[in-house]
């Protein structure tokens, strides 16, 4: 895909027709409401990655223009998939660009994460053992009963996926490229864990059953 250079913040596309309609429907206006999109995108994806890249430790300008081009790239494929679904609540540009704005920080954290070590294998939970507070020794019980839950109640790859993406904070793309796997997957895989955590936490009286449970 064409890239289009940075956009002004104040900057409007010259598109003045309504953008669902001029999206939907193949020719020439589509085709300029393509381009004005994508500068647009590009400008917000810009933004986000400058604004993410030192805290993320994403280093030169090269890079992050690169990784904000792609991010608008991804985010435009996502606004096409999902255009059906504007319901005009807020302006169509303020909408679009929070698809860029998300993609963006995805594309930052992966990028953070891309020469990174993840241990997948024997990963450990220590808690603390130094003397707490005594205000705090309800949490650090529940910590450690947490612990031991996911030693105890959760499969190895429910476990592994838990501590990455939940205590390690893994982007959720890196680490289905580093099990082979895809996020709806790893959701499919946190979703149940979680499940089987509250249960125990249930089972142990550490946690009350959902309002209607009749279990």
């Amino acid at each position: 895909m064409t890239t289009v250079g940075p956009l002004r913040a104040t900057t409007e596309p010259a598109l003045t027709t309504d953008w669902v309609s001029a999206l939907s429907v193949p020719g020439p206006e589509r085709d300029a409401a393509l381009r004005d999109l994508h500068g647009l995108l590009v400008h917000a994806a810009r933004r986000q990655v400058h604004r993410m890249g030192g805290v993320c430790a994403v280093r030169g300008a090269a890079n992050l223009d690169e990784l904000a081009n792609q991010a608008a790239d991804e985010a435009l494929v996502a606004i096409l998939r999902k255009l059906h679904t504007f319901e005009g609540r807020s302006r169509f540009t303020t909408w679009a660009y929070k698809f860029a704005v998300l993609h963006a920080a995805n594309a930052v954290r992966a990028a953070a994460w891309r020469d990174r070590e993840i241990e997948l294998d024997g990963l450990e939970l220590v808690a603390d053992a130094a003397p707490q507070p005594g205000q705090y020794a309800e949490a650090r019980d529940l910590a450690e009963m947490v612990r031991n839950l996911l030693d105890t109640v959760l499969t190895p790859h429910q476990r592994r996926v838990v501590v990455a993406l939940v205590v390690d904070d893994v982007p959720i793309d890196v680490l289905a490229d580093r099990l082979s796997s895809n996020r709806n997957a790893l959701y499919k895989t946190l979703h149940d864990a979680r499940v089987r955590i509250r249960a125990a936490l249930r089972a142990e009286g550490l946690l009350d059953d959902p309002v209607g449970d009749a279990s």
